[in-house]
């Protein structure tokens, strides 16, 4: 375990205005520049450091960080250093650079290799080919979030043809509608006299997104929406150990700890949850199995991706149904609530997404344009990392191999150089002429990029996208969305959670 080192993945990160003009800032340096005149990563700023504890002192009680949430350490870091900051390494972590330019980013990102290096949670890491590994002897794949090199690479070849085909994910939109259906139904008998939803309205979205994610991966229904489901079923166990997963790794993967040397309770407590997530989901993926089987060969029924996945390769179908139950729930989840929230205090736009979607007009790029406005302002990660495979030179810095970097999405889709009128919520800017000002042109290309960039992106893009885009549309034609009180809160964490309060009134359309 000592030799495990923490990948460390603080996505709330810092921006930087974006010049793309070559100058004393130059993202990259000249090839025809003299070396010498290149930093080494060692100088680049950032908080000071202290034998063995590196940085930590700044977040203790007393220090200069302490109690600064993470969109406030995003400024904070961005005024004090500028566009490139070097966070040391301490407990066996190690040392992580951030970048708020760009072009810098684009740079790198645009100069990897056919196999880049996206690392993610440290502890899950060490769960699946350590802890966990004796009882996947016959798996030669730990999955998308954790293999790398020629792993990595046959597993996603294998998937991506079935996960990221347009015409092939939009063959799962009469099951999706259907689930969407059904979900509008629950949330009108869940509403009260006020027309308020009498549940928690996120653990409402996570069983939406859990049986949206599984009629699409398993291919059946998951029973989610069942109003007499009980607290210990399999289901709501499912979402809840997934919740807990991401608030523990929180604690343990992304700031100071002892568990890569000695057992910690949070440790352990991790494990369990891991561990339990898999037998959930071998427990729902059995039972799709079960139903492959016993629909015989001449069924006409659209196929799964599990049922699709498990005609080329079975290590590779289980394996990934897994991640999709896992990496598929709370995601979705946290972007329709702020898709919904962001309608319902701009309800000019509601009302204009109404109108498409009531048109049945086959194309609709307004409803597209809202998820899209919505992923820029509120996206459910801050960012994304990657762990170099060559060495850079940017921003007058030399960058060696094998260093991590974190590339400051969010905040760069915030900038109001990068989005003019950042701060409002404008659809508009996705499909109006390009000779408009708030054009989203006028951004760099990668100042906005929720869903990661390249080979590495995210493979469930075009489920989730389809998920949203169908359940959006069915509570836009049932409800008028509002919102009264404070603004929503979001806990930014290992991903953006939208938390309670919500203060949502759903109105019937009449």
């Amino acid at each position: 375990m000592q030799s495990l080192r923490r990948s460390t993945l603080n996505l709330s990160v810092i921006n930087k205005q974006f010049v793309r003009s070559v100058g004393i800032h130059s993202t990259v340096v000249n090839n025809k520049e003299k070396t010498t005149h290149l930093k080494s990563w060692r100088e680049i700023p950032g908080p000071s450091t202290l034998p063995l504890i590196g940085q930590t002192h700044h977040f203790l009680p007393g220090g200069s960080l302490y109690k600064i949430d993470n969109l406030g350490l995003v400024d904070l870091m961005y005024e004090r250093y500028g566009p490139i900051v070097k966070f040391e390494g301490s407990f066996g972590s190690p040392t992580l650079i951030f970048l708020f330019d760009p072009e810098a980013s684009a740079h790198i990102l645009r100069s990897e290799n056919l196999m880049p290096i996206r690392t993610g949670f440290q502890s899950l890491d060490y769960f699946r080919k350590e802890y966990n590994k004796g009882r996947r002897e016959t798996n030669e794949f730990s999955g998308l979030l954790t293999d790398h090199g020629e792993t990595w690479k046959k597993f996603r070849s294998t998937v991506n043809p079935i996960m990221l085909q347009p015409k092939t994910i939009k063959l799962y939109k009469n099951s999706l509608n259907e689930v969407a259906e059904d979900m509008v139904k629950r949330m009108k008998l869940l509403r009260n006299d006020k027309n308020m939803l009498e549940a928690k309205f996120d653990e409402e979205m996570n069983l939406w997104a859990l049986e949206s994610i599984g009629v699409v991966a398993l291919g059946g229904r998951i029973n989610c929406l069942d109003r007499n489901l009980p607290e210990n079923s399999p289901e709501k166990k499912l979402i809840n150990t997934i919740h807990q997963i991401f608030n523990v790794v929180e604690e343990l993967d992304f700031k100071p700890s002892l568990w890569r040397y000695i057992s910690t309770p949070g440790f352990k407590k991790v494990m369990k949850l891991y561990e339990d997530q898999v037998e959930l989901s071998k427990f729902f993926i059995g039972k799709a199995v079960k139903q492959i089987e016993s629909k015989g060969k001449n069924s006409t029924e659209e196929k799964s991706v599990l049922e699709k996945l498990l005609e080329i390769n079975e290590d590779v179908a289980l394996t990934m149904a897994s991640d999709m139950l896992f990496g598929g729930v709370e995601t979705a989840a946290n972007t329709m609530t702020a898709t919904l929230y962001l309608l319902a205090k701009n309800p000019e736009k509601q009302e204009k997404l109404r109108e498409e979607i009531m048109s049945q007009n086959e194309k609709q790029p307004y409803l597209k344009a809202c998820i899209k406005e919505s992923m820029r302002m509120l996206p459910v990660v801050s960012g994304n990392l990657r762990q170099t495979t060559k060495e850079y030179d940017v921003l007058g810095y030399r960058i060696p191999k094998d260093m991590l970097v974190t590339f400051a999405h969010q905040f760069l889709s915030n900038r109001e150089d990068q989005f003019p009128r950042s701060k409002e919520y404008i659809p508009e800017r996705w499909i109006t002429e390009k000779t408009d000002p708030v054009h989203h042109s006028n951004a760099h290309p990668f100042a906005f990029s929720p869903f990661g960039f390249g080979v590495r992106s995210c493979i469930g893009r075009r489920i989730a996208e389809l998920e949203i885009e169908t359940f959006l549309s069915k509570v836009m034609e049932n409800f008028h969305v509002e919102w009264f009180g404070p603004d929503l809160k979001v806990k930014h964490t290992t991903l953006n959670y939208i938390v309670g309060p919500f203060n949502f009134v759903f109105k019937d359309v009449k």
